[in-house]
């Protein structure tokens, strides 16, 4: 698509095509003031969401990052454990649901397979 084309001294222009003559202008004015090199090798400020905005990643280097500290607030800790400790039930359940029903399975398919009954039994 084409670029539009604005008229210097056009202001019956709608506001959003103003809006961004105006922001084209601002970022030419500031290329042409910024410095080559910011010292990190970008030159010149760079507009947000333009494909080169930021620094270049994966890092220069083999990549590899080491990570020495992680600032987790103690209860928003608890509160995630808790949250999976819940989420856990329904899959313990399915899972001991679909245990039996291979155990179930297989004594239907193999009788001779030997059958192990734990009894407990309290004193009283």
């Amino acid at each position: 698509m084409a670029e539009p084309r604005f008229a210097e001294d056009d202001d019956d222009l709608p506001r959003t095509l103003r809006r961004e003559r105006d922001a084209r202008e601002r970022e030419l004015r500031e290329r042409e003031m910024a410095p080559a090199d910011d010292g990190y090798g970008q030159a010149g400020p760079q507009a947000y969401g333009s494909p080169t905005y930021g620094y270049d990643y994966p890092p220069a280097g083999d990549g590899s990052v080491t990570v020495t500290r992680l600032k987790i607030p103690f209860l928003h800790l608890v509160a995630f454990f808790m949250k999976a400790v819940v989420a856990a039930i329904p899959a313990l359940i399915l899972l001991t649901v679909l245990l039996w029903g291979l155990g179930q399975g297989l004594k239907a398919f193999f009788p001779a397979l030997r059958h192990f009954e734990i009894i407990v039994k309290s004193a009283g």
